[in-house]
């Protein structure tokens, strides 16, 4: 698989609530977006969602509009909703308003989520 961009996530803040089977945090978050294939940045705020149970791994899902450049240097949007767990890997979908990247909506795509200190990287393969 070739990567297509990487997310240079940088969190804003998160709220947090401690249940009795389950735990939740949300981490809402903005960013920059590097790779051959689109650069640009995370509009508004995206929302990563840590469900966690008491007794099994915890489960990730993050959804977040990015604007910016394609290839070509044309402007477009993309939506990118990524699922998963740092046990079974990460599984990102995106939609696009771009030829370019269009190709990859509905593809089985791979992602790679780095942590480091108050950033996170995301990189997303197709």
């Amino acid at each position: 698989m070739e990567k297509l961009f990487d997310v240079y996530v940088e969190i804003i803040d998160s709220v947090f609530v401690k249940g009795k089977l389950n735990d939740v945090n949300m981490i809402s978050f903005t960013g920059k977006v590097k790779g051959k294939y689109f650069n640009g940045e995370v509009m508004g705020s995206g929302v990563d969602t840590q469900f966690i149970p008491k007794n099994a791994p915890a489960l990730l899902s993050a959804r977040y509009m990015l604007t910016g450049t394609d290839i070509d240097g044309n402007e477009c949007r993309c939506f990118i909703e990524n699922n998963g767990s740092f046990e079974k890997g990460f599984f990102p979908k995106i939609i696009t308003d771009n030829p370019v990247l269009s190709d990859y909506e509905g593809a089985e795509l791979k992602a790679e989520v780095v942590p480091k200190d108050n950033e996170v990287i995301i990189s997303i393969y197709g």
